[in-house]
């Protein structure tokens, strides 16, 4: 495996880190391909965001960086490539102010250390099971395999002391499964109190009976402070691949919703109307939530949707009270799949210093395709207000694409970095210097 690595100073690594990753899979499906020429995004007047020059080191100039490509970000913010990991998905920040990030696809956990002339690769972490989410408690550093929640003492650019917090867990591998997982890759996030959350997410797009396996899927877990057999903590949750703590401790996911759900006022599986429909919800996680899949869906938005009776499996609503169910806190749009979230607080600027950010991969099964993006949710008190996009332009008007989205973090130095497991790439978003 080969990473390029950006020859730039990363200057000023200074101020707040978060250590909080989060993210998990999406549907493995034909999707839009990129074509060679994409026309260029304009400036969107609606959300003050402008079209910008990706900048890229010609040693990383492979395609889709063969030729120029541009985002759209706010005024006065800069994007570059910074690194190329192929198949980059989640990513934390170590207490060393490296950068880790996860690759499923080999197995590894790379980290990339910031340094004067360029950011030195190396792999942390080898032969794991479909490594995916990655989380800090202090210096112990969290690892959700397919299979399984490790952790790790985290010191000197190592990872050492392996211990296994859950073992078990359903993957592809499961025997019961036979192969048929769609949605195997897990995430992880600690609470204050030093609890461990974690996704298992449903082996399909209407599986039921995820419900009453053992461990259930669809579902986040938690394992108490001190460790402890892990229990449901919210339930329906059909892909919970954003998973984040919130500034005031509270729990947090962006949820992959239903697949081709049929119109309840026909009954009928229509383009037209699985093209806006479910929602992807976002909501705040607290013990026993009930999220309602697959018998309830979101539906409105962008905030506080009530949940519907899915006609397909919950017709005359004897499975599930939905009307009874609180209603879910924000919305992406339908088929958005969000993959990583996390929190930032007080380290970027107005607009942006405040709340969630979340890699928006892009739909596979809409007309048209939902495009990708980071979105940022601000965080008010103690509420997420609804979605606004701070990077763009990924997807032209032809469906085409160059990038998607997985997982943005903010860094010590106060830039955002992303993963796209679509492009191979890590970018550095830079908002204006103070």
């Amino acid at each position: 495996m080969r990473v390029w690595l950006r020859r730039n100073v990363i200057a000023g690594l200074t101020g707040a880190v978060l250590l909080t990753a989060c993210s998990a899979c999406s549907e493995t499906a034909p999707e839009p391909t990129p074509r060679p020429s994409s026309p260029a995004p304009t400036a969107d007047a609606s959300t003050g965001l402008v079209p910008v020059t990706v900048a890229v080191d010609p040693e990383f100039a492979q395609s889709p960086f063969d030729e120029p490509r541009q985002a759209l970000v706010p005024a006065g913010w800069s994007m570059s490539v910074w690194a190329r990991v192929p198949k980059a998905r989640l990513a934390a920040w170590a207490p060393d102010r490296t950068l880790l990030v996860s690759q499923p696809s080999t197995g590894e956990v790379l980290r990339l250390q910031p340094t004067d002339t360029e950011p030195r690769q190396s792999t942390l972490l080898e032969n794991l099971d479909q490594p995916h989410g990655l989380a800090f408690d202090g210096a112990t550093l969290f690892v959700a395999e397919s299979d399984q929640i490790d952790t790790y003492d985290y010191a000197d650019g190592a990872a050492t002391n392996r211990r296994t917090v859950v073992a078990g867990l359903p993957d592809a591998k499961s025997p019961d499964l036979k192969g048929a997982y769609a949605h195997a890759l897990k995430s992880v996030a600690i609470g204050p109190d030093g609890s461990v959350y974690f996704s298992i997410g449903s082996t399909g797009n209407i599986s039921a009976k995820d419900r009453d396996a053992h461990p259930p899927r669809a579902t986040i877990m938690r394992v108490p402070p001190g460790g402890g057999p892990a229990e449901p903590f919210a339930t329906g949750v059909r892909n919970g691949t954003g998973l984040a703590v919130a500034p005031d401790g509270s729990v947090w996911t962006a949820n992959n919703g239903r697949d081709n759900v049929a119109d309840p006022r026909t009954g009928e599986v229509d383009m037209a109307y699985v093209s806006e429909n479910p929602p992807e919800a976002v909501a705040r996680l607290t013990p026993g939530r009930e999220l309602g899949w697959p018998y309830c869906n979101p539906d409105g938005g962008p905030a506080n949707l009530p949940l519907i009776r899915d006609v397909q499996t919950n017709a005359d609503g004897s499975r599930m009270d939905c009307a009874a169910l609180p209603p879910i806190e924000q919305s992406l749009g339908a088929h958005a799949a969000p993959l990583g979230m996390s929190f930032t607080d007080g380290v970027l600027p107005a607009p942006y210093a405040t709340g969630a950010l979340v890699g928006v991969h892009g739909s596979w099964n809409r007309e048209p395709p939902l495009a990708p993006e980071v979105a940022f949710f601000g965080w008010h008190n103690g509420e997420l207000a609804d979605q606004q996009t701070l990077v763009g332009g990924f997807q032209a008007d032809d469906g085409s694409r160059w990038g998607r989205p997985v997982a943005a973090v903010v860094g010590p130095d106060g830039a955002v970095y992303i993963t796209d497991d679509y492009a191979d790439a890590v970018y550095r978003l830079a908002p204006p210097r103070r």
